[in-house]
């Protein structure tokens, strides 16, 4: 009986000392890399709304507001800045027209709002400086893009593996061992990145930001290397 138990025990722990057995020994680490791209595309997102002349007036109460500012000049006026700044036509786009409502007893304030494409953000500034801010409701810089944004994702993703390798290195010599080959690569996600999720950059109706101005992509690499003798 004694020896029935004792086959039994070594039978259940034989595959784990095979998956010790070749496993080895290794460390793994996370490497990482941050990119910092210039934009070739910038999309820059302006609201106009119809407004009353008696806001602007100094003395005028809500109550008092009558001489509405009809959307169509507004529109006018932005597209006359546009041109002047060198923007062309075909890269304003109208993303979508939608009333207002201001309060209770007044009128429908209609706003609507343009995705202009630049090339270049001194054309921002050059745009502010022109607007007549009265009849804008908001303003803010949208996603940024690079044509070669692909080359840069490769970029980031060696410069993250060359990081991990170096770490991998120090710390296995520090120990008086020698790095091995690499045994495996992960891929890791990575939340910090501008444009898209959180490159939105809301500029005042007189000002252009300074900040924000480049994308920046995170990436970070899991890897795993043996140690040797």
């Amino acid at each position: 009986m004694n020896k029935l138990i004792l086959w039994l025990a070594l039978l259940l722990s034989a595959p784990l000392a095979l998956q010790a057995q070749n496993e080895g020994r290794y460390i793994e680490v996370t490497g990482t890399s941050e990119i910092e791209i210039v934009p070739d595309k910038i999309h820059y997102i302006i609201e106009i709304r119809e407004y009353f002349e008696e806001e602007f007036d100094g003395k005028s109460k809500p109550e008092e507001y009558r001489t509405k500012v009809p959307l169509a000049s507004i529109e006018s006026g932005l597209r006359k800045a546009l041109e002047a700044t060198g923007v062309p036509a075909e890269a304003i786009r109208t993303q979508e027209v939608g009333d207002y409502w201001r309060k209770e007893g007044q009128d429908f304030l209609v706003s609507k709002q343009f995705d202009i494409t630049l090339d270049d953000f001194q054309k921002i500034d050059e745009l502010i400086q022109r607007l007549d801010t009265r009849g804008i409701r908001s303003m803010r810089i949208g996603e940024l893009e690079n044509k070669d944004m692909l080359d840069y994702h490769k970029k980031g993703k060696i410069e993250a593996l060359k990081a991990a390798q170096a770490k991998a290195a120090y710390l296995v010599e520090a120990l008086g061992q020698k790095l091995g080959p690499v045994v495996r690569i992960v891929e890791e996600s990575t939340g910090g990145a501008m444009p898209y999720a959180q490159s939105n950059v809301v500029s005042s109706a007189a000002n252009a930001f300074d900040s924000f101005r480049t994308i920046k992509k995170n990436y970070s690499m899991l890897v795993r290397f043996e140690i040797v003798e």
